[in-house]
């Protein structure tokens, strides 16, 4: 039987997507999941890809079916499950043979991994996917990590399964060992703050301004045709205008307020701190999650304390849009700045502008802003979003409506934390000097951990309650 180009394992909704993409695309592949069971109906269940398709029932079967040198991907839950299927197939494998992590690891367990593998003399990849499962299944945006030879091995697979912007595939090598996991986590973190100004942009439209679904829904459409063009606008969009079919009501009237997560938003708020980057709307997204789950208690406050809103007054439409555009850039300016932060400490050289070439097609975060960020950043290397031309002009245009949106929601009893929070970060960033002098006058008053002054070099000096 001749052998195939590539195995995975983990035949769960993004393995079998990608799989099914791999197959499409002429590639030979090998699959093998923990119930043999799921293994023969996927393939009973690909029709014309089914040739394409190896099904295996044990790892030992999956490397045998594999040329060489060969490469097997995961799209197993990241943690303890990952270490476990290595640790199986390592010795099942040559030295040149390549492990790929695709799920949504933690980097710093991916830059463990790839040092192991270094130390042994093996070949390890890890790569963020973005998409979900339409994506993975008719072409995902893909970030690479490990070494550039490993990359180069399985790249023309890669490249062929990825979505495409302007006939140019979204897979690209971000660097070594964590560099692309770590990118698929800052994406995540802006997709976390994207979609909650989405959603307190929807709250003031219902409840501040009293619109139906429908309309609603009519308002997302035609935003999504101008600066806002986006995939998470676009299903806005599509979400607000659904029916039940159950009740015949508006889908979003009978969904329970409370959001899920699986943890990347998290990390990247974590790590964030590790690193000292400011990214204080994806941390207002990460909080405003964390509140939603807490429903039984928001109910006992409501009613101790009243839940009731006040309309929006003279807030129109227009400048819910503006302030939707200067959120979503402030956004995206802090997430660049982190990864540019991650580059430095951990040595990675990330390509800031190819990343956001990569997330412009085929991700959850795709927007038609993404052409204009990956220019700026190429253009002026160096130089963050905030103070690229291009959108230093257009946040000076949409800042009035965000300061205006933010005072009338807040006075009005809406919760907005996103827009206070990309409001908050701008006026802090915009004021040569700030506050923090009195947090140091502070610190060395109970401490004496010593503050610098602006007439004297150092930071050994000390008020005088040190004496």
């Amino acid at each position: 039987m001749e052998k195939a180009d590539i195995g995975l394992i983990g035949l769960g909704t993004m393995g079998a997507a990608l799989a099914l993409n791999i197959a499409e695309k002429g590639f030979r592949v090998a699959v093998y999941n923990r119930t043999a069971e799921v293994t023969r109906a996927f393939k009973a269940g690909a029709g014309d890809l089914a040739d394409n398709i190896v099904t295996t029932e044990s790892h030992e079967e999956l490397v045998a079916a594999l040329s060489e040198p060969r490469a097997v991907i995961l799209m197993v839950p990241a943690g303890r499950i990952v270490d476990a299927q290595i640790e199986t197939l390592r010795p099942l494998m040559d030295k040149p043979d390549m492990v790929i992590d695709a799920g949504n690891a933690d980097f710093h367990d991916t830059r463990r991994r790839a040092e192991a593998a270094k130390a042994a003399g093996e070949a390890f990849l890890g790569i963020g996917v973005s998409g979900g499962e339409d994506g993975a299944r008719h072409g995902p945006s893909i970030m690479g990590g490990g070494t550039p030879e490993a990359w180069d091995r399985v790249k023309h697979i890669l490249e062929a399964i990825a979505a495409r912007h302007d006939g140019q595939p979204c897979a690209t090598w971000m660097g070594p060992d964590g560099a692309g996991h770590f990118v698929k986590a800052v994406h995540n973190g802006i997709e976390y703050a994207d979609m909650q100004i989405i959603a307190e942009t929807y709250g003031l439209l219902r409840d501040g301004m009293g619109h139906d679904y429908d309309r609603i829904g009519a308002l997302f459409d035609r935003w999504n045709d101008g600066p806002l063009q986006s995939y998470l606008v676009e299903i806005s969009a599509r979400v607000s205008e659904a029916v039940d079919t159950r009740t015949g009501r508006p889908l979003l009237s009978v969904i329970e307020d409370t959001a899920g997560q699986k943890g990347t938003g998290r990390w990247t708020a974590i790590e964030a701190h590790h690193l000292g980057a400011p990214i204080p709307v994806i941390e207002a997204a990460v909080s405003a999650r964390n509140i939603s789950a807490l429903k039984d208690e928001r109910e006992r406050v409501e009613t101790r304390f009243g839940g009731a809103v006040e309309p929006l007054g003279d807030i129109d439409e227009a400048t819910l849009e503006q302030a939707m555009i200067a959120g979503k850039i402030l956004c995206y300016a802090q997430g660049f700045e982190m990864l540019r932060e991650a580059s430095e400490t951990f040595g990675w050289d990330l390509p800031l502008p190819a990343i956001a070439e990569v997330w412009r097609a085929g991700c959850i975060i795709r927007s038609a802003m993404l052409d204009e960020m990956a220019a700026a950043l190429g253009d002026a290397p160096g130089t963050p979003l905030l103070r690229a031309p291009a959108f230093a002009d257009r946040i000076e245009r949409a800042l009035p409506a965000l300061r205006r949106l933010t005072v009338a929601a807040m006075r009005s009893g809406h919760a907005v934390s996103a827009h206070a929070a990309a409001l908050g970060y701008f006026d802090q960033m915009r004021r040569a000097r700030g506050t923090a002098d009195m947090i140091q006058g502070q610190r060395d008053y109970f401490g004496r951990h010593g503050f610098a002054r602006l007439d004297d070099e150092g930071r050994d000096h000390h008020g005088p309650w040190a004496d």
